[in-house]
């Protein structure tokens, strides 16, 4: 393969666009390779400007669940644009948008469109904070919520792949309510609540951790959680920016049976385009102006065409058929990497829920922060290569998850699978 192309353009692109990439982690920094440029996508597969053809595991980062250019998403966004791409006054596919979610989410009782995960999040912050009356929150190390100034403490993603532990232009007084906590570990929770306990409006969590790889919650971990906000007043904050309409129809917490009292959601529900949503118990959404006291606000939010594609996308997954699926195709495609890690003799971690994986190169078990920072982040930017040079891509980050579609067919995952077995090879010399 050559990128001559996509290189030609990447430097292009960093006379005009800082790093050259309109968001950190697509660099390719972390494994060594500038990025590519696509071209065009169709089912699991992505073609870039060279014309190169790779089975793509990245997905958009997510939303695509039902692989590239799906038919009906796209014919969705064809009518949609052909009445009119804004209006910034209200549409009936917002309100139907928004039963579907009320139908589909189990703890949601009304919802809030905006624009982006971030916003989401930031937006359900300032809710806690104005229900409950108090400032601090608690966030869990390696949990990403966005890039708002209060949530990039000891986040996970880019921050993570780039070695950030914080970033420059937050001042220590925006983050000081803050607290970061190790994730997994309720016992850490339960003793800044007993002393601070009536100073906290929420804990927010990733219920699985999806961006510092994928990190899954220990038994009884996300029951304490709940528990212990119940107990001492708070909200608990569910960021299915990720999980949501990925691990079932109603995301982590039907997957898990727990109930948060807000709920952060994005990626999927924009069917490829950009969108978030929060939501929760009426009592609490009904504080959000006009109807309440507490500001938010979007032009762009509820775009039509946003809407458009994820109102086609939550009718097909509402039907529940794919989730089996594509849990049995994701499992198929881990214990092929962990067979063909063993073989190469490379430590390998596979951790996967429905159809979200990420292999850590590094002696199990990953539980934490901790723990997935011991991934030797060379070979795996080593196997980033040498599965680019054999038409696969995964994600250009050793802390990020990647993507089982409804796409994929076997045939897919056992090329990948072939792939993987070459390139664990020279990964184990």
């Amino acid at each position: 393969m050559n990128w001559n192309l996509s290189n030609k353009l990447y430097k292009e692109a960093c006379a005009f666009i800082p790093g050259g990439v309109n968001s950190p982690v697509r660099s390719g920094k972390a494994v060594g390779f500038d990025p590519l440029f696509i071209k065009y996508a169709e089912g699991c597969r992505i073609t870039d400007e060279d014309g190169n053809v790779y089975i793509d595991y990245v997905g958009s980062w997510g939303p695509l669940i039902l692989g590239h250019s799906h038919p009906q998403i796209v014919a969705a966004l064809k009518q949609a644009a052909q009445r009119g791409v804004s209006y910034g006054i209200p549409t009936r596919v917002e309100l139907e948008m928004a039963k579907k979610v009320v139908e589909m989410v189990p703890s949601i009782e009304m919802v809030r469109m905006v624009n982006s995960g971030t916003e989401a999040a930031m937006s359900a912050i300032r809710l806690a904070r104005g229900y409950t009356g108090r400032k601090k929150i608690i966030k869990f190390n390696g949990c990403y919520h966005g890039h708002a100034d209060s949530l990039l403490v000891k986040s996970g993603s880019g921050l993570m792949t780039f070695g950030i532990p914080g970033t420059p232009g937050v001042p220590d007084e925006i983050v000081q309510h803050t607290i970061s906590l190790p994730y997994n570990d309720p016992e850490a929770v339960l003793k800044v609540m007993k002393s601070a306990g009536e100073e906290v409006a929420a804990i927010i969590v990733e219920p699985v951790a999806a961006n510092m790889g994928v990190v899954l919650p220990e038994a009884g971990y996300l029951e304490k959680l709940r528990r212990i906000c119940t107990e001492y007043g708070s909200l608990l904050i569910f960021d299915e920016v990720i999980t949501g309409f990925r691990l079932a129809p109603g995301g982590a917490q039907q997957h898990f049976g727990i109930m948060p009292d807000l709920t952060c959601l994005g990626k999927i529900i924009g069917g490829g385009l950009p969108v978030g949503a929060y939501g929760g118990a009426r009592q609490i959404m009904e504080r959000v102006a006009p109807s309440g006291d507490i500001y938010q606000a979007g032009t762009l939010s509820g775009n039509p065409l946003a809407m458009s594609a994820g109102l086609t996308m939550l009718d097909v997954l509402s039907r529940g058929e794919i989730y089996a699926q594509i849990d049995k195709k994701n499992s198929h495609l881990c214990a092929g990497l962990e067979e063909a890690a063993t073989s190469a003799g490379v430590p390998l971690t596979v951790n996967r829920v429905g159809s979200l994986g990420c292999g850590f190169f590094t002696k199990g078990p990953v539980v934490d922060l901790e723990s997935a920072a011991r991934s030797d982040t060379q070979a795996y930017a080593l196997f980033f290569r040498e599965m680019l040079k054999r038409g696969v891509y995964f994600a250009p980050s050793q802390f990020e998850a990647f993507f089982v579609s409804a796409a994929h067919e076997y045939e897919d995952l056992d090329r990948t699978i072939q792939a993987a077995q070459e390139a664990m090879k020279v990964v184990g010399g």
